[in-house]
């Protein structure tokens, strides 16, 4: 079993910038590809970023530019780097880790407000 745990949220002002952590619990994180979602209120889940095991990155359309996703496997951890932020990243943003279908985790999110 993999516990993630998000942090790094807030709020922060339009052209502002976060750093998202998450951090995992267990043995399995550098086999884990991790992904950055976010949720807006009466949105659906949309993806924002990813990573592989092996460092393969993926990013949205709407974030290429302004956002860096990066882990390290010594911490068990992964961030979103947040730049340039605007009013529509207003959203609760969860980390994801994927092995397979049967064996996906997922954090309990963490809120980002950006206001204009």
């Amino acid at each position: 079993q993999v516990r993630l745990v998000e942090s790094g949220g807030g709020l922060v002002q339009a052209g502002g910038s976060l750093r998202l952590s998450c951090e995992a619990s267990g043995s399995i994180f550098s086999i884990l590809s991790m992904r950055w979602y976010r949720q807006a209120p009466g949105k659906q889940r949309e993806l924002v970023a990813g990573i592989t095991g092996g460092g393969t990155l993926h990013y949205a359309d709407f974030v290429k530019g302004r956002f860096t996703v990066s882990r390290d496997n010594a911490k068990n951890t992964v961030y979103l780097r947040m730049n340039s932020l605007k009013p529509e990243d207003t959203a609760v943003y969860y980390c994801c880790g994927f092995l397979s279908v049967a064996n996906t985790y997922w954090g309990q999110g963490t809120q980002v407000t950006v206001s204009s």
